[in-house]
């Protein structure tokens, strides 16, 4: 790397972005081949998350900057950025290691806060954003559907009454 007022550029560009995810997972890729890589960032790209494997001594200092403490990290390790939904990086990181065992969770960050390598596992049993949406949009359409239809009852009533006085009066 350049000089260091590039270093402190670079640093500043990492932490906005650790800063502005939902989610990071912090994963070990080592042993995984380049095609393997090249899938893995095809699916997250798929779900809108990022993978960037970046110098650990820069993520280190800008998550020091952004008062995270992420303790050691060694290795070849890839940081994936879930910019929209939470659950999202972390479900296709945890799919694709099903078959894949050489990709190794270290950790992550969900909203701010260092988290365990067990947390990410937890996140990515959530169900996504809009499942989530999708089962609030329902819960409240529900009630709603229901009242629609107590409201409509005493007026079918009454027009099913005028039907039949209409009836009565045609056949007399």
């Amino acid at each position: 790397m350049g000089s260091l007022e590039e270093k402190k550029q670079v640093v500043g560009q990492i932490k906005e972005t650790l800063t502005k995810s939902q989610s990071v997972a912090i994963v070990e890729y080592r042993g995984l081949t380049v095609a393997e890589v090249t899938e893995l960032r095809a699916k997250l790209r798929v779900s809108r998350v990022e993978m960037k494997v970046l110098k650990n001594t820069m993520v280190k200092r800008a998550a020091d900057e952004a008062g995270l403490e992420l303790g050691n990290i060694q290795g070849p390790t890839a940081w994936v950025f879930s910019l929209e939904d939470p659950v999202a990086g972390p479900k296709v990181i945890l799919e694709f290691a099903k078959t894949h065992d050489k990709l190794v969770v270290k950790g992550g960050i969900l909203q701010n806060k260092v988290i365990t390598a067990q947390a990410i596992k937890e996140l990515a049993d959530l169900p996504s954003r809009e499942v989530l949406l999708a089962k609030v949009l329902g819960s409240m359409q529900s009630p709603l559907t229901g009242m629609v239809n107590v409201l409509q009852g005493p007026l079918r009533k009454f027009v099913y009454a005028l039907e039949a006085l209409r009836k009565e009066k045609e056949e007399a």
